[in-house]
């Protein structure tokens, strides 16, 4: 699968990618890395180093910043532009989950103060990586993918609570949004995965699948194919939809969560 895009000449096709560091991020840096992109990657934790950036091999680089902050977007894709010469892919992919909570669970001010963090997290956070990106993809003709969720469809038995519920519903809006926006010089489409066993955390950083075999059983017994997904089988989705092999589609969501569009 070759990216599509428009003005690269000869160099290699550039990706940046936020929330990298881990999950399905780290097996989408992973896959482009391996199959010719170069990579600028925004996370908080750069892996391997505590103080600040990094680069591997002069394919990845880790750029740490908060996917909340505008200057954190605008310094990753100046990077990916000065140190790769380009940018031809956006992966929208940091996110925050809310542990479960139902709109009753808090106190009024503990419910605002989870719901603006993931909201800011999961929603603003893609916001702000489109803003910074649409310009050099609009040079390439590239593309943007969006990490959704099964949360982006479905309200109940998922474990997501009313904020990433909120979250997610509203992040398949600012796919939708930007396709309509940005068309025809960049194509925007979203893979929402569902039951993937990653490291994703709540907002007081409590891991979203503690208990691995006790989620690995929920999760088979929640989706019709009764599968557990890895993120590795989830990344080459992301470049897929990127390259010419999809060049006729925007707007649109793959969904590898074991069928619960039919549950």
């Amino acid at each position: 699968m070759t990216a599509g895009g428009g003005q690269r000449a000869e160099r290699e096709p550039v990706a940046v990618v936020t929330g990298g560091a881990s999950g399905i991020g780290r097996a989408v840096v992973a896959d482009l890395a391996a199959h010719g992109y170069r990579v600028a990657v925004l996370d908080r934790d750069v892996p391997g180093h505590s103080d600040g950036d990094r680069e591997d091999a002069g394919r990845v680089r880790w750029v740490a910043g908060d996917v909340r902050d505008p200057d954190a977007h605008d310094r990753v894709v100046d990077i990916a532009l000065s140190r790769f010469g380009g940018l031809d892919l956006f992966v929208g992919n940091a996110g925050v989950h809310d542990g479960g909570i139902g709109v009753r669970d808090l106190p009024g001010a503990e419910l605002a103060e989870v719901a603006r963090h993931v909201l800011d997290v999961d929603v603003v956070g893609y916001l702000l990586g489109a803003r910074a990106a649409a310009g050099a993809l609009a040079d390439s003709r590239g593309s943007m993918v969006f990490t959704l969720s099964d949360a982006s469809y479905l309200v109940r038995g998922n474990g997501a609570g009313i904020a990433y519920a909120a979250a997610k519903h509203a992040a398949l809006g600012v796919v939708r949004h930007l396709a309509a926006d940005l068309a025809p010089s960049v194509r925007v489409n979203a893979v929402a995965p569902g039951g993937v066993v990653t490291g994703l955390r709540t907002v007081d950083g409590h891991r979203v699948f503690a208990g691995d075999e006790e989620v690995t059983a929920t999760v088979r017994g929640f989706n019709p194919l009764g599968v557990v997904l890895q993120a590795e089988q989830v990344a080459p989705l992301y470049r897929f939809l990127a390259s010419s092999l999809a060049e006729g589609m925007t707007g649109e969501v793959l969904r590898p969560d074991g069928g619960l569009a039919v549950r």
